[in-house]
């Protein structure tokens, strides 16, 4: 405004002037328009100067601030104003115009400089020290696998950026990245935000309650016998629990005597029990996954996986419902967006092998972009358990038997005293998973699975009555199993104690049968059989003398000396073997094993752990110790190791 007055005022002085003689005029005139000129020129360098500072004044941010901002947990956006009068005026128009020119400027020359700025986050205002946090999170969204898999790896190998920066990769990465960072090693947890709210329960209800709901709205019908059973005995132990809980029974249109005095109470914890076996059947129907997602099951599972934080074995068979959805990719989404993977990124990192080993199956369900394989309900991978840069070159398969356990069976051989809890976490004082523990770490090139499946003694203690499982029945069962987690893919080893020998057997000659398991046969490599009775068991004989034998498994029954099943399969196996050049070893038991506290049995004798081909080694143990070495030198652990070398030699040196 003032260099407009005095442009005015000038003019009106020039206008009037007398007209002075002519010369005189002439450079009066050029005087003013020197005057008009510089004037216009300072003026307007006086502005521009004022624009400029203002913005860098503007753009200047107090470091103090931004170092507190920094340990802030969420991510800032940019706002604008709500204030309406700001956006008019001719000066508002100007200044806006200009500052966008000046970006663009600014823009231009971080794109020459600085090369990083392209694409996506050209437009993007990024500080400095938030560089590499953006860049890892659009390389980790590439088109290429090879740089996702890269920037991944970059991530969960960085442990020195602040808090706030964890939050954002946290927040704005994609599903694929999420599951890449939890199935990393060194991933700090901070990569994972905690489970959204949980849904309350509805009113006067409880979580057994919803549990028996959700259990109920499961189709009833056209279900294997065992499925059946279990969903009966969970929904009537449910119902008798409730009664107990609203004071007692109905009975002839009156309440009955108190449940808990009258039955006895069933305990809150059984019949959730109860459920969840129930439901561990049912998930393994793609169809009842979809049930179970879309009636809230992730979150009530949740729930129940956060309120029973010291009972593992309720944790298990969450773990395994989960991992039992998460075989169906259509459910992945909804499985992170409910908030499973920052429990399962946790849970993995446990020091309890069988916690993490239930996790580390889950995650590499989810896991489509590294895995092919699919790891059903009972197949477990004990290494490696994370994604890994160390190429597999071959599998070792360990197969428990009677009474056994995808984790137990192999543990080390239990020490005569009491072991303290803190020599139990410590792995190399003792091991409860030396597969895991002690052969991973000599054969870190080995992926280590282990098997699980149910078995029994009597029929008494059988956890499904309906459940007569032949060992045909049960091998091919496995072997489906075994071929989705794509063993035959690389060669083989399998490792095998008591009947889970007799399983392998059966396992290996139906293969034999089957073109499309053909790859099982070519790459198998070597058995290992820990005291399998190949011609027979003493176990039947005494069941009329044992009080848990009254009346035998189906399993037991077949490992009588005198079946006709087991003959069979023995003389098949040898020939078949022997025509493949299969490598064996042999162990067997030479002390008796004490079953019940009565009765001490030589459960597999020497004669009938003899295969007929491969070393047979008597080891001064017991049954249930022959496949547990008292120490990683210890003859039985250092033998096993010799032979998987030996076998896989010239597959591990390619």
């Amino acid at each position: 405004m003032s260099l407009a007055a005095y442009c005015v005022i000038c003019c009106r002085r020039i206008r009037t002037l007398t007209p002075p003689p002519k010369s005189t005029t002439y450079w009066r005139d050029i005087r003013n328009l020197i005057k008009f000129t510089g004037s216009l020129i300072l003026g307007g360098s006086l502005f521009l100067t004022y624009e400029v500072l203002a913005l860098k004044k503007s753009l200047t941010l107090d470091t103090q601030v931004v170092e507190k901002e920094k340990m802030k947990s969420y991510i800032y956006v940019h706002t604008v104003s709500l204030d309406k009068r700001e956006n008019y005026g001719i000066t508002y128009q100007a200044r806006k115009e200009l500052h966008k020119a000046l970006r663009k400027v600014l823009a231009t020359s971080a794109k020459i400089l600085r090369g990083p700025f392209a694409d996506t986050f050209s437009t993007v205002d990024v500080e400095d020290h938030e560089c590499a946090v953006w860049l890892l999170l659009r390389k980790s969204q590439s088109g290429d696998r090879a740089a996702r898999l890269q920037a991944v790896q970059e991530m969960s190998e960085t442990h020195h950026w602040q808090d706030y920066q964890y939050r954002i990769i946290a927040q704005a990465c994609d599903l694929r990245t999420l599951i890449g960072l939890a199935r990393s090693k060194e991933s700090d947890l901070r990569f994972f935000l905690p489970p959204p709210p949980l849904p309350s329960l509805k009113e006067d209800s409880s979580i057994e309650e919803e549990l028996r709901q959700l259990l109920a709205s499961l189709p009833q019908t056209e279900l294997d016998e065992c499925i059946q059973y279990f969903t009966s005995l969970a929904l009537s132990e449910s119902s008798q629990s409730l009664a107990a809980q609203k004071g007692g029974l109905w009975c002839f249109g009156g309440n009955g005597l108190p449940y808990a005095e009258s039955f006895g109470e069933v305990p809150s914890a059984t019949v959730e029990m109860f459920c969840l076996e129930a439901l561990v059947k049912h998930s393994e129907i793609p169809t009842h996954c979809d049930k179970i997602e879309a009636n809230g099951g992730l979150q009530l599972l949740q729930r129940l996986y956060q309120l029973h934080k010291d009972c593992p074995k309720i944790q298990r068979n969450i773990m395994r419902i989960i991992g039992n959805m998460a075989l169906n990719e259509h459910l992945h989404s909804t499985i992170v967006r409910s908030g499973w993977v920052s429990i399962l990124a946790e849970a993995v990192k446990s020091h309890r092998i069988m916690e993490a080993s239930h996790a580390a199956r889950t995650l590499a369900n989810l896991d489509r972009e590294t895995m092919q394989e699919k790891y059903q309900d009972g197949v477990y991978v004990l290494h490696p358990q994370y994604r890994t840069s160390q190429p597999i070159k071959a599998d070792v398969l360990f197969i428990h038997g009677l009474m056994g356990a995808a984790f137990k069976t192999w543990r080390q051989q239990d020490s005569e005293q009491v072991l303290t809890e803190k020599i139990l976490e410590d792995e190399a004082s003792y091991t409860t998973c030396w597969p895991k523990t002690w052969l991973a770490r000599d054969c870190p090139a080995l992926r280590i699975i282990s098997v699980e499946y149910d078995t029994s003694l009597s029929d008494w203690r059988t956890r499904c009555p309906m459940e007569r499982k032949s060992i045909a029945f049960r091998s091919n069962e496995l072997l489906r199993k075994l071929r989705a987690a794509g063993v035959g893919d690389r060669p083989v080893i399998w490792v095998s104690h008591s009947m889970g020998g007799l399983l392998v057997k059966k396992m290996l000659l139906e293969a034999s049968k089957k073109p499309e398991m053909s790859t099982v046969i070519n790459n198998t490599r070597g058995i290992i059989f820990y005291s399998v009775p190949h011609h027979g068991s003493h176990l039947a004989e005494y069941s009329v003398n044992i009080r848990y034998l009254l009346f035998p498994s189906l399993e037991v029954k077949e490992l009588s000396k005198d079946s006709p099943a087991l003959k069979t399969l023995q003389d098949d196996f040898l020939e078949f073997a022997k025509d493949k050049n299969f490598q064996v070893l042999n162990f067997v038991e030479t002390l008796p094993t004490y079953i019940g506290s009565m009765i001490k049995l030589h459960v597999v004798p020497v004669e009938s752990a003899d295969l007929g081909i491969g070393d047979l080694i008597p080891v001064d143990v017991d049954h249930l110790n022959i496949c547990k070495p008292k120490k990683k030198d210890a003859f039985l652990y250092q033998r096993t190791l010799q032979f998987i070398c030996e076998t896989l030699a010239k597959d591990l040196e390619n």
